[in-house]
């Protein structure tokens, strides 16, 4: 199979690329908490719907990766530091609307009015596809490393480059696809239980909540090396 897609795609190495994307993919990030909150607030569709924002997403960015632009951030210290403000902000006010949602919850007599409301930081905002793709987007760290990563697993010599990025991001969307399609139904079948248990609701929101305000403050104190 090396050989193959060495030859076919100029890709070198392609099973440790493999390997490395699922152990990269399933690192906890905001893309993968913010689909489960989604999911588990709203159920199957409304979660998948969050990922196909995130599909987008990462999308873009590959696109943006192999034409160059992590090489203009790092050309441009101010202009990475803008993006990574205004993304830090996003991740963090976030994370703020559903800690507020929790707390309000937590407080309310009535269970059926305490998930309604650990709910509202999600259905009060935009729709789930176009707030996972501004969380997706808002993240210049995201493209410095898909090139970083990309770029060792791509023949310098192969003739047609773009064509090994192509292969390299689908490989990549298929691992995303099948592990926020896991956490998808993991999160419709926290649904239940959420509706029985307002104080589980609530204790999930602010668990998501406060990783989004961490996910914020890692990103605000990224660096470009």
């Amino acid at each position: 199979m090396n050989a193959f897609m060495h030859a076919a795609l100029g890709i070198t190495d392609f099973w440790t690329f493999v390997l490395g994307t699922i152990f990269i993919v399933l690192l906890p990030g905001p893309n993968s908490m913010y689909v489960l909150s989604v999911a588990a607030q709203r159920g199957v569709r409304e979660g998948y719907k969050g990922a196909c924002g995130v599909f987008l997403g990462d999308a873009i960015l590959m696109v943006l990766s192999a034409a160059g632009v992590a090489s203009l951030l790092k050309a441009s210290p101010a202009l990475f530091y803008v993006v990574k403000y205004i993304g830090a902000a996003y991740l963090g006010w976030i994370g703020f609307q559903m800690l507020r949602g929790a707390v309000r919850a937590w407080t309310s007599r009535g269970s059926d009015g305490g998930a309604a409301q650990a709910q509202a930081p999600v259905d009060r905002d935009v729709s789930p596809f176009r707030k996972a793709l501004v969380v997706s987007l808002l993240n210049p760290k995201a493209i410095l490393f898909f090139i970083s990563f990309f770029i060792q697993f791509v023949d310098p010599q192969f003739g047609y480059p773009a064509l090994s990025f192509v292969a390299l991001g689908l490989v990549c969307q298929l691992c995303s696809f099948a592990y926020l399609t896991a956490i998808i139904f993991v999160g419709a079948r926290l649904a239940e239980a959420f509706r029985r248990r307002r104080r589980l609701s609530a204790g999930m929101a602010s668990g998501v909540g406060a990783m989004f305000i961490g996910f914020g403050a890692k990103l605000a104190t990224a660096t470009l090396n």
